[in-house]
């Protein structure tokens, strides 16, 4: 069980009073520190994260474009006009062919219909160099993972000033209870003559 404290007094180690020692006016001064640079570091970086990412995703949907691949064998499974039951949108990997803006030929791995013929078109997104890449996030795709990356890479990287000051904290109170210790060592004896 806790001793009672008595109210709780905001700012207290900067008021002037009889009590306060100068320990009290560093820590209090080093926790505001802390706290400040918690913040400070967590906004900053979060912030330049969600930057980072949404320009890397705006150049992704500048740079890749659609292109049409034909694919190059027939693709497994029943088309669409064999499966009465209907796939229901389900696509299978198949090898497909296109044309880079070089005017050399790749092939990859692209998703299609399921029994898709060969040299039926299919839509694929290249990069500038030619080579199959996903498709580009939308503009709201982006603004939400930007959002995102960013809260995580702030709160991680305010985690650490936050982690030191309460290290800090932790040291400084039993460095004062040490202190305690050694006042109470010396002068507690004294006490019991005075009563006696």
């Amino acid at each position: 069980m806790k001793a009672f404290r008595g109210p709780k007094v905001w700012l207290w180690r900067w008021r002037r009073n009889p009590l306060r020692r100068r320990a009290d006016v560093v820590e209090a001064w080093l926790l505001l520190a802390a706290w400040l640079l918690t913040v400070v570091t967590g906004v900053l970086a979060g912030l330049l994260a969600a930057r980072s990412v949404e320009h890397g995703l705006a150049r992704e949907r500048a740079d890749w474009r659609p292109t049409v691949a034909r694919v190059v064998a027939r693709a497994p499974g029943r088309s669409a006009a064999e499966d009465s039951g209907g796939s229901g949108g389900e696509r299978v990997w198949a090898e497909v062919r296109w044309t880079a803006p070089d005017g050399r030929a790749h092939t990859g791995q692209a998703r299609v219909a399921p029994g898709s013929r060969a040299g039926t078109p299919v839509t694929v997104w290249t990069d500038p160099q030619g080579h199959l890449v996903s498709r580009p996030t939308t503009p709201s795709e982006a603004a939400f993972r930007s959002t995102l990356t960013g809260a995580l890479v702030g709160v991680t990287a305010a985690a650490a000033p936050l982690v030191g000051g309460l290290a800090l904290r932790s040291r400084l109170e039993r460095r004062r209870l040490a202190h305690w210790d050694a006042e109470w060592a010396r002068l507690g004896p004294q006490w019991g003559r005075m009563t006696g």
